[in-house]
């Protein structure tokens, strides 16, 4: 029986996670205390106290899920919760998170990629007004068909597949409300989401472009743990590759379910969530209802005497 660890992307975060690991593990302290310094800022403030409107910004979310997850993972260690899984992945900025676990670069190094592409992609939502939309009972033939007839001269797109009947678009905000109307016409709901632009769609180009300048500063080594790619569904190759295909996450869709089930076929039966929320572990369920799954979001369960 396999383990693949699970990591959680944006979305995942709320104002409180993480302080109870904090409040009760050395570990987790100097995890937070080591971003804090490195970042400038007090990060650990704003995801214990907030203000929600502050660490829901993407420049800010993203380091804070990584912070926090790896804050909860190194506890998770030093307890002897948790051991090198078989396998990892990563929902999206969960991908970095995945990846530091495995040994791809150092935890400064991904606090700085991490926080360098929030900046970025915050950058490029604000440059174009665009925003994403959840489409609930559509393979992916009727998305891409309803894309094809929302579009009307505008960007719209798959951006992250996510379970069997889940699928987001991203793209201009007439075009996802165009979408909408289709979708309801086609017997599908569809939830608008509350983004700051169209992620994972042509409208992050920029911010593509500008972190392959960022990658590139950085030293990745072979990581002792597979690692899914968003990008393809499939295990990451050499570092390279891994670096490219990072460069073309930021624009490109999310295929989850794809890299769920390339996980089942290569043996994985065990599946554990680590970082803010269970909304990995609430995809699972969707896949396979039947699949244990472990979930470490707070302290609940792990024994609470400081370290």
């Amino acid at each position: 029986m396999s383990t693949a660890l699970l990591c959680p992307g944006q979305g995942a975060q709320h104002v409180g996670m993480g302080k109870d690991f904090y409040a009760g593990f050395g570990v987790a302290r100097r995890v937070y205390d080591q971003a804090d310094r490195a970042l400038g800022f007090s990060l650990s403030k704003i995801c214990f106290e907030g203000p929600e409107e502050q660490l829901n910004k993407t420049d800010v979310a993203q380091a804070a899920i990584f912070v926090t997850s790896a804050a909860i993972w190194e506890t998770l260690l030093e307890l002897g919760k948790a051991k090198a899984p078989e396998f990892a992945a990563g929902l999206s900025l969960g991908e970095y998170t995945a990846l530091h676990i495995a040994g791809v670069f150092s935890f400064e190094d991904g606090l700085k990629i991490v926080r360098a592409r929030g900046q970025l992609m915050q950058a490029a939502a604000e440059a174009g007004p665009s925003t994403m939309l959840a489409l609930l009972g559509a393979d992916e033939p009727t998305a891409a068909a309803i894309c094809a007839e929302a579009g009307q001269g505008e960007v719209i797109v798959p951006a992250n597949y996510n379970t069997p009947g889940q699928i987001v678009l991203s793209g201009a905000i007439g075009a996802c409300e165009r979408a909408a109307k289709i979708a309801e016409a086609k017997g599908c709901r569809s939830i608008p989401l509350k983004v700051a632009g169209a992620f994972h769609s042509p409208f992050m180009q920029s911010a593509a472009e500008q972190m392959k300048e960022v990658l590139a500063g950085v030293r990745f080594t072979t990581g002792r743990v597979p690692v899914i790619s968003n990008v393809t569904g499939k295990v990451h190759g050499d570092t390279e590759s891994i670096k490219a295909l990072l460069v073309d996450q930021v624009v490109s869709p999310v295929r989850w379910c794809q890299g769920i089930e390339t996980l089942r076929g290569l043996g994985v039966t065990n599946w554990v969530e680590v970082g803010p929320g269970r909304t990995l572990t609430g995809m699972m369920k969707k896949i396979d209802r039947r699949a244990p799954v472990e979930t470490y979001a707070t302290t609940e369960g792990l024994t609470t005497t400081a370290t």
